[in-house]
């Protein structure tokens, strides 16, 4: 049986705003839109995806899962996703960490990583 990674699943209170921080993050579209659930993606077959999804409670803890990001130059990504809406978070990082914690605008946490080029380094 082959199986592939589709999509990560948001649980959220407002998800066209969500949507969108996300979206300006990665450079993607909202690709599906109802009541109940938004899709965004690179392309619509493009994959991963990301699906929010709403839910009535609050966020409690910390993840168990979070999204890293890969980008060309950590500090600059950093401050401009600040820019578009995230927080900074300090979970007891060192100084020399090789990622930056954030949190996107309903305190979903997120790493934004040193340049990477390939998954092992």
């Amino acid at each position: 049986m082959a199986v592939s990674f589709y999509s990560v699943v948001v649980d959220a209170h407002d998800l066209p705003s969500q949507a969108r921080f996300w979206c300006r993050v990665l450079d993607w579209a909202v690709l599906f839109e109802a009541d109940g659930e938004i899709v965004i993606g690179a392309d619509k077959d493009a994959v991963p995806g990301i699906t929010f999804v709403p839910v009535p409670e609050e966020k409690a803890v910390k993840n168990r899962l979070h999204i890293d990001l890969a980008p060309d130059d950590q500090a600059v990504e950093v401050a401009r996703i600040i820019g578009l809406g995230a927080t900074r978070l300090d979970f007891g990082q060192a100084a020399d960490a090789g990622w930056v914690v954030l949190a996107d605008p309903e305190g979903n946490e997120f790493c934004v990583l040193r340049p990477k080029n390939s998954l092992i380094d």
